[in-house]
């Protein structure tokens, strides 16, 4: 999809800009050929979202979760999601201590920076709903006592979009907690027989090899610099035709809230951080529609491809004065 406008002016970023490059060269070593994906990862991780990866098992996911974490400077951590698993053992639970005879909090998984969420629609409803206030709001309730989370607090939730026997479908308010679903998806034949030759050579890149390139101060920074981007008027007038569409649209059963419009947004402020920019063009918008909707519109991958092309070439793109080099 090409904009209308041309781009001019670039932002002049310093050195966080050369550490976010660092970061999408080190982790397109790990996932090889998937160079959109890794970028779409690193917007969703810059706008202090999550993440649902819906895709078969054996693509990297583990090892993305893993090396994202270690390359912030971040404490991992993964949660194998089955029926059995209770919202405690997510948030973490009370226990009584026999010398002190006080109860003593037991951090869970989500006090962590990155949390891999291993086939999330296997988990109960009740168990997956532990995990609404933490994505939300980054703070965990427990026995009334509220505890804070990492202000970086990142999910990274799978599901195989095959096997559905014993799943549980994450539920609308679950899925709008998401700001992008992703598909990784087999390599081409050239990345998978360099995959192949790696191993044998034992160069085969793995997480504990992976240096930080920030830590966790230096990424909500940046974070916060991205949230100051500025979005013109008739970009947010365009995005809101768009999410009142996806309301209004026959095939869709829930169309985009409040909060996906929000989310949309600084999801289109990371990329255009990504892109060496401070203001946010149409094309932030459209090349991140489809993880952002996908998330939302509640069908299967190929009729939310046709939804959202259906709508976005049903709403006029927005002109307006690219800011002036002496703006940035």
């Amino acid at each position: 999809m090409s904009s209308l406008l041309e781009v001019s002016t670039k932002m002049e970023f310093d050195q966080e800009y050369s550490r976010i490059e660092q970061l999408r060269d080190s982790l397109n070593q790990v996932l090889k050929g998937k160079a959109d994906v890794i970028d779409n990862v690193i917007i969703c991780l810059l706008s202090r979202g999550h993440l649902l990866l819906e895709d078969h098992p054996g693509l990297g996911k583990t090892m993305l979760a893993k090396s994202l974490a270690s390359m912030i400077g971040g404490k991992f951590a993964r949660v194998q999601c089955t029926p059995d698993l209770l919202p405690s053992d997510i948030t973490g639970f009370s226990i009584f201590n026999q010398k002190t005879h006080e109860f003593e909090f037991r951090e869970g998984p989500v006090f962590s920076d990155i949390m891999l969420a291993d086939e999330i629609n296997r988990a109960t409803p009740r168990t997956q709903s532990a995990l609404l206030e933490a994505m939300a709001e980054r703070q965990v309730t427990v026995d009334a006592v509220r505890y804070q989370l990492s202000q970086d607090y990142f999910v990274i939730a799978t599901q195989n979009p095959i096997d559905q026997h014993g799943t549980y479908p994450l539920p609308e308010a679950q899925l709008d907690r998401f700001s992008m679903k992703l598909s990784i998806g087999y390599p081409d034949e050239i990345d998978e027989i360099q995959i192949l030759a790696a191993a044998i050579e034992n160069d085969s890149v793995t997480a504990s090899k992976m240096n930080s390139v920030f830590d966790e101060k230096e990424l909500l920074q940046i974070q916060q610099k991205i949230a100051a981007i500025s979005v013109a008027e008739p970009v947010q007038r365009y995005l809101v035709q768009i999410g009142n569409l996806t309301r209004s649209h026959p095939q869709v059963t829930l169309g985009l809230s409040p909060r996906g419009l929000l989310i949309w947004q600084r999801v289109a402020q990371a990329r255009a951080f990504l892109n060496q920019r401070n203001y946010v063009i149409p094309d932030d918008l459209l090349e991140t529609a489809e993880p952002v909707l996908s998330v939302r519109l509640g069908n299967d991958q190929s009729e939310n491809r046709l939804i959202i092309e259906e709508i976005l070439n049903s709403v006029k793109l927005p002109e307006y004065a690219i800011p002036k080099t002496s703006d940035i």
